[in-house]
């Protein structure tokens, strides 16, 4: 059994937190890779947290702010969905995905309620199976404990990033 409880079945061990990660001070037994470059568009997403949540399984955290409502005041579509993109990398990362440059391939976005401003989304994402090329995830999106979004995602590994343009 981990330290946070989680029953460890079928031979599989709790992962940790990727590379690089650092505790957040603000967020007790959450981590960061620290704030996003200011001209990134993942910055616009705010500060991503994550952490393990059991074998197979890893979570990630945002809070949104007025910058990600829409005009009927819930969290924009794209500012999820960004959300959930990222979600899949690191808390695919805290799941056990094995380390390397991947790419969206696929991701499909259920919006079972409106997201509200101020109160942190939650992703618990699991890591459905890895093969040599590609990755399989699904998850939820929680706000106060509630599902908000729900999510499966497909991601290729690659050999080589892109130059920048």
């Amino acid at each position: 059994m981990s330290e946070d409880g989680h029953e460890f079945k079928d031979g599989l061990e709790d992962v940790g937190v990727p590379s690089g990660a650092q505790p957040d001070p603000d967020n007790p037994g959450w981590y960061s890779w620290g704030d996003f470059p200011r001209s990134s568009f993942a910055a616009a997403t705010g500060r991503l947290l994550f952490k393990p949540g059991g074998p197979g399984r890893g979570m990630a955290r945002m809070f949104p702010t007025e910058a990600h409502m829409n005009m009927g005041g819930s969290i924009h579509g794209g500012a999820v969905m960004s959300f959930i993109d990222m979600a899949m990398f690191a808390g695919g990362r805290c799941a056990g995905m094995e380390q390397g440059h991947y790419v969206t391939l696929d991701m499909t976005t259920h919006f079972l309620s409106r997201g509200k401003v101020g109160i942190p989304l939650d992703a618990h994402v699991e890591l459905v199976r890895q093969t040599r090329g590609h990755v399989f995830l699904q998850g939820v999106v929680k706000q106060d404990d509630q599902p908000c979004y729900s999510f499966t995602g497909t991601l290729k590994r690659v050999r080589e990033r892109n130059s920048p343009a």
